[in-house]
């Protein structure tokens, strides 16, 4: 039996455009009605477009499709589909460490809220970062703008990290901004690390965790009581206190920032 292009598409459930692009791939090849214009497609040719979509639900492009269906060799399909096995594997792989990293900073997130103005004693984590804005300005070094290009191709998995000075001024407060990526992370995507970007090691710190609302009302002074700490419980402040932003959400009524905090004690 015969079928027009019309009642291939309904068959299928494609569109007549795609027909179309298959018979000018030399995918199917339609006969031509003797009395009209009319292109008349069997069961042949409906069998190549299933072969189509079978190959569609791979991932493979219509362009890919149409060659593999009509100029592929036995040995060149094979390669066809390993290369995509290896497309497949690495999207696997991805999606598998986005969702860890979704389930990562839910724990976050409800651990900073949990520990709002509380400190503990914690080793710190291992982490490797670089600052490029100091207080509300951004770096205009070449090398550290070209990093930054780079890091945000890592996020998710990248962090908003800052840095304030472990020596308090009563001036102007002081602190940096940038990005820090997790020693796992480092090893998985291979990242090859050298100054301006630090290599933080993991070491004994006060942990704690604050909250910041409104715009620019972020501050080191948020830390304060994290020093009021250090000096009731005899430890000495042994470095730049560091953190990150876990989450901004409405606190209140207000757009209010969270925030992990730790600071280097011996």
């Amino acid at each position: 039996m015969r079928y027009k292009i019309g009642d291939v598409a309904k068959i299928l459930g494609i569109s007549t455009d795609l027909i179309r692009y298959y018979e000018k791939k030399g995918v199917v090849s339609p006969e031509k009605g003797q009395l009209n214009s009319y292109r008349y497609y069997d069961t042949w040719d409906i069998n190549f477009l299933i072969d189509c979509l079978w190959y569609k639900n791979f991932g493979f492009s219509i362009d890919e499709i149409a060659n593999m269906e009509s100029k592929s060799t036995y040995d060149s399909l094979l390669s066809c589909l390993s290369d995509k096995q290896g497309e497949i594997e690495e999207a696997a792989r991805r999606y598998t460490l986005l969702a860890q990293r979704l389930v990562k900073q839910q724990q976050t997130i409800k651990n900073a809220r949990e520990l709002i103005g509380k400190c503990q004693v914690d080793m710190g984590p291992e982490f490797i970062y670089y600052l490029n804005r100091h207080n509300f300005e951004y770096e205009s070094d070449s090398t550290l703008q070209t990093i930054s290009r780079r890091w945000l191709e890592y996020m998710p998995f990248s962090t908003r990290y800052f840095e304030c000075p472990a020596v308090r001024s009563t001036g102007e407060a002081k602190y940096s901004w940038g990005f820090s990526l997790e020693m796992e992370y480092v090893k998985e995507f291979k990242v090859d690390y050298k100054p301006p970007v630090a290599h933080m090691k993991s070491k004994k710190c006060i942990h704690s965790a604050f909250k910041s609302s409104g715009k620019n009302a972020f501050s080191p002074r948020h830390l304060d009581y994290m020093y009021r700490f250090a000096k009731t419980n005899g430890l000495t402040p042994a470095g730049n206190a560091f953190g990150t932003l876990v989450c901004s959400v409405l606190d209140n009524g207000r757009l209010t920032g969270f925030f992990e905090a730790w600071l280097p004690v011996e």
